[in-house]
């Protein structure tokens, strides 16, 4: 194909240029790379939830009740919109596992006796399902299987309402309903400490005396029925029942875990891309501008000879572009290999039959766009020079910068000659002295940021672990129970302090909007449990109304003063216009507290416990467990050090990865502005360099005016770097506010330091190829005029 001279003349630039070319596709690659990966990861996990949702019938509905009769289901079916309905007996037990000290916690979940379940079937991996009106066959969930090593013909133990039994495993599945499957009160997936078992229904009807009748049912809706209508008209037919409220697939546990990290990923794809694209900009900015100045006398030629303005916008125009296409193909290519990283990460984190990968065409030809776009802004307004830069004038050198003595020029009197020539090209252009400033400080922002997300991580297990609890272990009841309760659990062997807790299920009123939460009755003074709040306040419980995290507070639209109607979702269902006494900031969760006294006032029936918390004696922590295995009334344990190794070993497995990917793009960003700025800096002042070597300048003192220009730079950026590292992780914070968590905006100082160590060596880097090219300089060529 043959080119024209302007086509020939962008290939000439393109390689005379090809270190800050590379240098700014780098910049916007990260940035693509992190927005492929992300929207990648986002489709891959939304697709493969959809199909299998959909293939494995995950209910719409959910509720609960204490114990309703089989027929309820008919007058469940005939509500409008109710497509399939499914009861079934669900019941949270002690698990006693071979080999395991502690006892991990188990749902038992009814399966029908003559028929595969219509509804949260189950995906086999290994076995098959128990047979009608067998007692002791259980198919258990992958998780605790691999946890334990559990295999088809193993056998375990369960207190099956006050008694132990033997259950033999003949199937181990997955479920729709598990896809994040953590237990009672935790924080994390445990896959030793909480798994789920299914049985013929028979074998749990009899065992907890339901026998023509359930406590949980599941519903489908029809295409384009209402969520909200039908919950309303479960919840009036399950309240005579003890119905505790019925919930839509959108909150239900698991899909709750995957849609906040959907979310999550999401947020990622808007806030860091942009971020790198916007550095990427600014720094085609500069190219271009200054390429435009370099290029003043080719570009008055090129108009003398007849190119018109369009030309040579189109010329310069193609320049931005191909930097873009390059950077969009770095971008696909480790978009596409950490999108595969991270899509691993979630095959063991979430637990779906098969997660496939695959790169997005939508995030392909987003990121296509935002590279366009990027290039165009960075580059419109050195082409928008070039277009109106009359003839005459652009065959004029340009015009010399303007010195002048000043205070600074006075001081530097007494230096060496290259010194004053750093101090004085640095003041004669204060312009591109502070966008060079600013661009490094950008870029150690960015490496700031990315380091700071162990600082935040660590912060929230202070703070949710260390501050908070005390405890060493928590105890839930089956029943809420009396003091008599309390002191059985406090005469356990090693049992150092007890301290009970009432926790009940309400349902959240004001004006239109409604939520069910649980509401915590904690002690006046809690030495094992004490919220705090995200400061690291200690919450002070009122005497009368209620404390509520800001999170809670923000979806019901209350503030102090305001009055909240609350509903107990138990047999008894007192309700009450109870008054928000105070908010608090938390990291995780929406938490709503109260004073047990104002609790138990609340619920009119005595005072009463639903667990406790304890601080054991670890010397008897095997008499402990073992005899804890054995109380029939406990349904739920949580072993404080072993919450806290999950949320490490999760965290270490997955964050890990994503910061170390983010950390790397984030030296690619501060290696490649630093490097740009150098290189454009040496290519505008080949020149002069060379004519110092001619004037008989050394190599060394040469490379000393270009370095020194460099550091004194580097060293303005430092203090704005850290600046600017703390703004971009408040931008970045405020993206990761959901109800499942919220990132603290902390960076400890050692993330500071590390931060400028790592720019300050990619700093060092720069300077070091600079040195080289210095050196290698071709003082002839250098001094030939460019026509």
């Amino acid at each position: 194909m043959r080119l024209d001279a302007l086509d020939r003349k962008l290939l000439r630039d393109l390689w005379a240029q090809r270190g800050p070319v590379l240098a700014i596709a780098l910049i916007v690659g990260s940035g693509l790379a992190v927005l492929i990966m992300s929207l990648s990861v986002v489709d891959s996990l939304q697709e493969t939830r959809r199909a299998y949702y959909q293939r494995f019938g995950f209910a719409d509905v959910f509720a609960t009740a204490k114990r309703a009769p089989d027929t309820l289901a008919d007058r469940i079916a005939e509500i409008p919109g109710v497509g399939v309905v499914e009861t079934r007996i669900v019941k949270d037990v002690l698990l006693d596992v071979p080999g395991f000290r502690e006892p991990a916690t188990a749902r038992l979940i009814s399966l029908p006796e003559d028929r595969e379940t219509r509804l949260n079937g189950l995906a086999l991996r290994a076995g098959r399902l128990p047979q009608a009106r067998s007692e002791d066959e259980v198919v258990i969930l992958e998780s605790l299987a691999n946890g334990h090593g559990l295999a088809i013909g193993d056998s375990l133990s369960a207190i099956i309402n006050r008694k132990k039994q033997d259950l033999r495993v003949v199937g181990i599945a997955l479920s729709p309903e598990f896809v994040y499957a953590i237990g009672p009160g935790s924080l994390m997936p445990d896959e030793k400490r909480f798994g789920v078992l299914w049985m013929r229904s028979d074998a749990l009807a009899g065992a907890f005396d339901l026998d023509g009748a359930f406590n949980d049912v599941s519903v489908s809706l029809m295409h384009g029925s209402s969520a909200g209508a039908v919950i309303e008209q479960v919840d009036r037919l399950l309240d005579p029942y003890g119905g505790t409220g019925a919930i839509a697939r959108k909150v239900q546990t698991s899909n709750w875990f995957v849609t906040n990290e959907i979310e999550q990923l999401y947020a990622l794809a808007t806030v860091l891309p942009a971020i790198f694209l916007g550095v990427a900009a600014f720094v085609m900015n500069v190219v271009v501008g200054r390429l435009v100045a370099l290029e003043r006398g080719q570009i008055g030629l090129l108009k003398a000879f007849g190119y018109g303005p369009a030309e040579i916008g189109r010329h310069y125009g193609l320049f931005v572009l191909t930097i873009a296409l390059l950077g969009l193909a770095l971008g696909i290519v480790a978009g596409s290999l950490f999108g595969r990283q991270m899509t691993e990460l979630y095959t063991e984190q979430f637990r779906f039959p098969v997660l496939i990968y695959w790169t997005s065409l939508d995030a392909v030809l987003t990121a296509g766009l935002a590279a366009i776009g990027a290039a165009l802004v960075g580059g419109v307004s050195g082409i928008r020079a070039a277009m109106a830069l009359p003839p005459a004038e652009a065959m004029r050198p340009a015009t010399p910068a303007a010195y002048r003595r000043t205070v600074i020029s006075r001081l530097a009197a007494g230096i060496d000659q290259p010194t004053r020539m750093i101090a004085r090209h640095l003041i004669g252009h204060p312009t591109r002295t502070l966008t060079t400033v600013a661009g490094i400080a950008v870029a150690l922002g960015v490496l700031i940021m990315s380091l700071s997300w162990r600082d935040s991580i660590a912060y929230i297990e202070l703070d949710f672990f260390e501050r908070t609890q005390q405890q060493d272990v928590s105890i839930s009841l089956r029943e809420d129970g009396a003091h008599a309760a309390v002191h059985a659990i406090a005469r356990l062997p090693g049992v150092l302090v007890t301290e009970p807790i009432r926790s009940v299920p309400v349902r959240l009123k004001t004006g239109t909007t409604e939520r069910l939460e649980s509401l915590v009755g904690l002690p006046k003074d809690p030495r094992l449990f004490r919220p705090h709040d995200a400061a690291g306040r200690p919450i002070n419980l009122p005497e009368h109304g209620l404390m509520i995290s800001t999170t809670l507070a923000d979806l019901m639209g209350v503030v102090p003063g305001d009055r909240m109607t609350v509903e107990a979702r138990t047999d008894r269902r007192p309700t009450a216009d109870l008054a928000i006494v105070g908010t608090f900031e938390t990291l995780i969760g929406s938490p709503l507290y109260a004073a047990k006294p104002v609790l138990d006032r609340f619920m009119g029936d005595g005072e009463r416990f639903s667990g406790a918390h304890l601080r054991v004696d670890p010397r008897h922590d095997h008499a402990f467990f073992s005899t804890l295995k054995g109380i029939p009334e406990v349904a739920a344990v949580s072993s404080k050090s072993a919450a806290l190794g999950e949320f490490r070993r999760t965290l270490d497995e997955t964050m890990d990865v994503m910061i170390s990917v983010y950390v790397a793009f984030g030296c690619v960003i501060a290696f490649g502005v630093v490097y740009n700025a150098a290189r454009v800096s040496l290519s505008e002042r080949e020149r002069d360099l060379a004519s110092l070597r001619v004037l008989g300048f050394t190599r060394g003192e040469v490379a000393y005016v270009l370095l020194g220009e460099l550091a004194v730079l580097s060293v303005l950026a430092l203090p704005l770097g850290c600046l600017s590292g703390y703004v971009l992780k408040a931008i970045f914070t405020s993206q990761f506010n959901n109800e499942l968590f919220r990132i603290a905006l902390v960076i400890e100082p050692a993330t500071y330091g590390t931060g400028l160590l790592v720019g300050l060596a990619a700093i060092l880097c720069s300077g070091l190829i600079m040195h080289r090219k210095v050196n290698a300089l071709d003082m002839i060529t250098a001094l030939k005029t460019r026509e």
